[in-house]
């Protein structure tokens, strides 16, 4: 009796290869080390954290805030998006838009600035960073002495913004207001936006 020899089998496509942290956790200088890591990777207590690609809303009300500050801004801050701050060696996060003064001598190869430089941060809410957002960041942020700090949700596709200012006696933040079609504040500049145009009403095809 004769065995027919079972067809070769395809080979499994093999899986992404993560890095295997070290003893300790990674620190923010593996950040600029590390091959192949995503676009956007964070730092939180020694663990490398990857985004999930950007909603809509998340795109939009970015792409707002980082321009109507720019125009705001007065002569000497600067206004960037999606730059990692180094609050200390096992935490650099990237707020969605940073505030911080001018430097008259940059280096264009930079890759992070100092968390003590910063005098706004700005996060915008996504689904799998929520708890990131609302808690772990902002703790982190307070510690590290960043005055202001803004966190914006998409509330029933409207953009609703949480506004924080630091307590120099606590090192914690306190709310100072929740804006929901106006944001109006006169701290660290004034600023006067209207947040439905995050989310416009488009109208429907007749």
């Amino acid at each position: 009796m004769s065995v027919e020899s079972a067809a070769p089998q395809p080979e499994p496509e093999p899986g992404p290869c993560w890095p295997i942290p070290p003893a300790g956790g990674w620190s923010a200088d593996d950040l600029d080390t590390l091959p192949n890591l995503p676009p956007h990777t964070e730092l939180i207590d020694g663990s490398l954290i990857f985004v999930s690609p950007q909603t809509r809303f998340h795109w939009r009300a970015v792409s707002f805030l980082e321009s109507r500050l720019r125009s705001a801004a007065p002569e000497g801050l600067e206004v960037m998006r999606e730059f990692t701050i180094d609050i200390d060696r096992h935490n650099r996060p990237e707020p969605d838009v940073i505030v911080v003064p001018e430097e008259p001598y940059e280096d264009l190869d930079q890759t992070r600035l100092p968390a003590e430089s910063v005098r706004l941060a700005i996060e915008v809410v996504s689904p799998e960073s929520v708890s990131r957002d609302r808690e772990s960041k902002p703790l982190k942020y307070a510690r590290a002495g960043i005055p202001h700090f803004w966190r914006v949700e998409n509330t029933d596709g409207r953009a609703v913004v949480y506004v924080y200012e630091l307590d120099p006696a606590t090192q914690k933040y306190v709310a100072t207001g929740i804006f929901h079609d106006r944001l109006k504040v006169s701290v660290p500049f004034p600023v006067d936006l209207d947040l439905s145009a995050i989310t416009p009403k488009r109208k429907r095809p007749e």
